[in-house]
């Protein structure tokens, strides 16, 4: 039986019937559908509509439906259900007679899909953040690891200034905390309830909101159920998020497979995520790479699409917000699956230390310092700039490096150089003089390092209590 086939005198194209059908699809919402209707059915037995005799029949007939699809997933091989709250009331129906046609009393699937996909992203939101807690756990477990090695510092892809490793890895730290703030965000503005909005006016029977509001862990329920039935935001701005962590992933991934390249050499890909060459036997490639970095691009279109999908709909439910569950379902999926793979990936990569601190040490990366060392003893900075300049295209004009140059020659450039200069020179004096909060002079990337480990604590401590 259809849940609103009742004024209907012809049956529907059978075709457009296995079209129109989203159960393929939302049966995911299968343990939240079976959530939302357990606190339906308690507001139903306060008001009077249901006896507590039906409410406990109810009850365990939704408890055994989703007993049964844990234990046999061919019970979801349902070929009739229209959608996953069709397919609820079908089993409660088939489990305990007509009273589950009751639990429909005072409500519309609008709000329920509204409530179910609200429960769906909060819980996917907990999920994700401890994924996210293991995977900056990790970020800085090797940044600790990395201890004082240094490597090259790139702008525009050309090597600028030497930093410390673990200074480099913090810059992912802070990354991915903003990704997880922006959760923290999301969830504090999607946790309120729809339930008892009705298709769109309001529910036709006194409910008590606010009980199947806490019931369901929600702060509050919404306030107007027009907006209720029709909101969408809550997707919107959880996708939205979810395209930025993917990005971020991106970019991660980008700089792995660059430094893992023979021409780089600062990083071993692990074997486990990597894969061969079916024509080149020496090949190593970066699979799980360049999937991290390809499949973000089906996360940024998934926001795409459901901006697109939302953007010309007249208030308040219209069919087409079907079309925004496929969308979420996969963005969250990828992003779900993504993040314990690049956590074992990262634990599992090799990185050469002494090949970045090499690398820190040439290419005249210590330029900007000799340009300090002139303006600490009074030369201003445009005309220090260009003193260290002319001595860097001599230097390239004799293949050498500064620090190589003889006192002579220094002074020959500019008179304020002394012999004090080649101190300033060495890897150890040009990392000491970025000490500023944020910089990455040691001491400061030690303090960095507490701060961002305490911050992955809280994280992870939030995690846990929403799990």
């Amino acid at each position: 039986m259809k849940m609103w086939s009742g004024r209907f005198r012809q049956p529907l194209d059978p075709e457009f019937e296995r079209w129109q059908r989203s159960f393929a699809f939302d049966q995911c919402l299968l343990p939240y559908e079976l959530e939302a209707s357990r606190a339906h059915a308690s507001a139903l037995e306060h008001a009077g509509v249901l006896s507590s005799e039906e409410l406990a029949e109810i009850v365990r007939g939704l408890e055994q439906i989703g007993e049964k699809a844990q234990a046999d997933p061919t019970f979801l091989a349902d070929h009739e259900a229209e959608d996953v709250h069709h397919f609820v009331e079908k089993q409660l129906v088939a489990l305990i007679g007509e009273t589950g046609y009751k639990l429909h009393s005072g409500r519309s699937r609008n709000e329920q899909i509204a409530t179910d996909l609200r429960l769906y992203v909060r819980a996917t939101i907990d999920q994700l953040q401890s994924a996210l807690a293991d995977w900056l756990g990790m970020l800085q477990s090797c940044a600790e690891k990395a201890g004082t090695a240094a490597m090259p510092a790139y702008t525009h892809t050309q090597r600028a200034e030497p930093i410390l490793v673990a200074h480099w890895l913090l810059a992912y730290v802070e990354m991915f905390l903003r990704d997880s703030d922006r959760l923290t965000d999301c969830r504090v503005r999607l946790n309120v309830s729809p339930l008892g909005s009705g298709a769109v006016a309001g529910a036709t029977l006194p409910l008590d909101r606010g009980a199947m509001a806490s019931d369901l862990g929600f702060d509050a329920p919404t306030a107007n159920s027009v907006d209720a039935t029709s909101d969408r935001d809550f997707i919107l701005e959880f996708v939205h998020v979810l395209s930025l962590l993917a990005l971020h992933l991106s970019r991660w991934a980008d700089e792995m497979i660059l430094f893992s390249t023979q021409e780089y050499g600062f990083i071993s890909l692990p074997e486990a995520y990597s894969t061969g060459s079916s024509a080149m036997p020496q090949k190593k490639n970066g699979d799980l790479l360049e999937l991290v970095r390809g499949k973000s691009g089906r996360v940024v279109g998934a926001a795409t699409t459901l901006s697109m999908t939302m953007k010309g709909l007249p208030l308040a439910y219209n069919k087409d917000m079907q079309e925004t569950q496929e969308p979420l379902f996969d963005a969250a999926q990828m992003m779900l699956s993504t993040l314990p793979l690049v956590t074992r990936w990262m634990k599992d990569a090799q990185f050469d230390f002494a090949r970045m601190q090499a690398a820190a040490s040439s290419g005249y990366m210590n330029a900007w310092a000799a340009a300090t060392y002139l303006v600490e003893r009074g030369v201003p900075s445009r005309l220090a700039h260009e003193a260290v300049g002319k001595a860097v295209k001599f230097c390239l004009e004799r293949g050498c490096e500064l620090q190589e140059l003889a006192l002579t020659e220094f002074q020959q450039i500019h008179s304020a150089f002394d012999r004090d200069i080649y101190q300033a020179l060495t890897l150890e004096g040009v990392l000491a003089i970025h000490n500023v909060e944020g910089g990455t002079a040691p001491a400061q990337v030690r303090q960095a390092m507490q701060r961002a480990e305490q911050r992955i604590a809280h994280l992870r401590g939030e995690a846990h209590a929403h799990a």
